[in-house]
């Protein structure tokens, strides 16, 4: 089961890989983890500096499904046409939330509908 107060303890830092000190596509990898689904690749030292984040998460879309929204679905945030961001789905009280992490409020766990208008697109992928 997934217990989201583990997250209260993390502290965002860019490229963080290993808990808890995770940036956002460590907390995917976390949380992949707790649920236990498979591991995906830990693409160390991927930021969004340089278009990185874009390159990788669309390289690795292609070995992927887009998906519905769904627990442990990874989620690819667009602004413009880059990916700049990344998150995971989590079931809290029976209510999809989106778990992410960032530099001034670290991990968050945000109701699906408000985490989607945040973005310009926003798609899902298993």
């Amino acid at each position: 089961m997934f217990d989201p107060d583990k997250y209260l303890s993390v502290t965002w830092l860019k490229g963080g890989r290993v808990f808890p000190a995770l940036d956002c596509y460590g907390v995917i990898a976390e949380v992949r983890r707790d649920l236990g689904l498979s591991a995906w690749p830990d693409f160390d030292g991927v930021t969004k500096d340089n278009a990185g984040l874009d390159r990788e998460a669309r390289k690795f879309s292609e070995c992927l499904k887009r998906c519905q929204p769904c627990a442990g679905a990874g989620v690819m945030c667009f602004s413009g046409s880059m990916v700049t961001h990344v998150g995971i789905v989590v079931e809290l009280n029976g209510e999809l939330h989106v778990a992410e992490c960032n530099p001034k409020t670290h991990v968050t766990f945000l109701p699906l509908a408000r985490f989607q208008r945040r973005y310009i697109k926003v798609e899902f992928w298993q």
